[in-house]
């Protein structure tokens, strides 16, 4: 099936950042979310996004509206009847995913590709929500999308060999390096990663010593472009826990057990650059 127009549902930070991609790799894309407000905050983003790199000399002013011009938005999941290829970004949140999975299964023709940017929720369980597990898979992009070159392609166990191979010929057309993994809890990126975000707060709890001695130690030593904690605020100290949650239930390993710190501070309110406040002050 040749892959002409798109879907994307949710807005968020990687929903916007998923729609830039595949607007500005020459395809239509159609972003959809709940509310108007959502989209236009989304729309007014990625026209931000285009204009840096307008100034940054990485693509041409014709291309940044060339690229504009391509995205359209709707708060009717409707609007996703005739897509050849849908993206699910909505909040980690394993009900509401499965919820509008269920109601998109119904909208969308049964030949269209389902993908989910789940961070690490397990792509088969998300798949059983459709009458199509042979074409639904993960596709895990990394934050921020316009800039990061990495998707995680999760073969869930009724995945067929055909949608792995026109996603993975899709993410290259993205301009996107797609690195194939089987259906683990966290995938490859999110197991490694937040266990050591996780073993960085036990640190700083524990008194080891300070959030940015941590931080300098991973960033000089380790050659990480940011230290640990600041990277937790940048992420969402919401998110980081939810997937070591998701780890913990999955492996039921307590190595995965999340810091009562992370759980305190997200409990709190405090997750980091979304609130402006988390491990650091952050500007919203």
């Amino acid at each position: 099936m040749d892959i002409r127009e798109v879907a994307v549902v949710g807005s968020g930070t990687m929903g916007n950042g998923i729609a830039h991609v595949f607007a500005l790799n020459g395809f239509d894309v159609l972003l959809i979310d709940i509310r108007e407000e959502y989209l236009k905050t989304a729309v007014q983003t990625i026209e931000k996004n285009l204009e840096g790199q307008v100034k940054k000399e990485n693509i041409t002013q014709k291309q940044a509206s060339k690229t504009f011009s391509r995205i359209n938005t709707s708060i009717s999941l409707e609007d996703c009847r005739e897509v050849d290829f849908l993206l699910e970004a909505v909040n980690e949140d394993l009900k509401i995913m499965k919820d509008v999975l269920v109601l998109l299964d119904k909208i969308c023709k049964p030949q269209t590709i389902f993908a989910t940017n789940t961070s690490s929720m397990s792509i088969t369980d998300l798949a059983t929500s459709t009458s199509r597990p042979e074409k639904f898979i993960g596709m895990h992009f990394m934050n921020p999308v316009p800039v990061m070159k990495l998707v995680e392609l999760i073969r869930g166990i009724a995945t067929s060999p055909d949608t792995i191979e026109q996603v993975f010929d899709l993410s290259r057309k993205l301009q996107k390096v797609p690195v194939e993994v089987h259906d683990f809890p966290g995938f490859i990126s999110n197991r490694l990663l937040m266990p050591m975000i996780n073993e960085a707060i036990f640190c700083l709890m524990e008194g080891v010593f300070s959030k940015e001695s941590i931080d300098t130690v991973m960033k000089l030593g380790m050659a990480h472009p940011m230290g640990p904690l600041e990277l937790a605020d940048f992420i969402g100290l919401d998110v980081c826990l939810a997937i070591m949650e998701v780890l913990y239930s999955g492996f039921k390993d307590s190595k995965y057990r999340p810091c009562p710190v992370l759980v305190n501070m997200v409990a709190a309110g405090f997750l980091g650059c979304k609130t402006g406040k988390g491990f650091y002050d952050c500007k919203k």
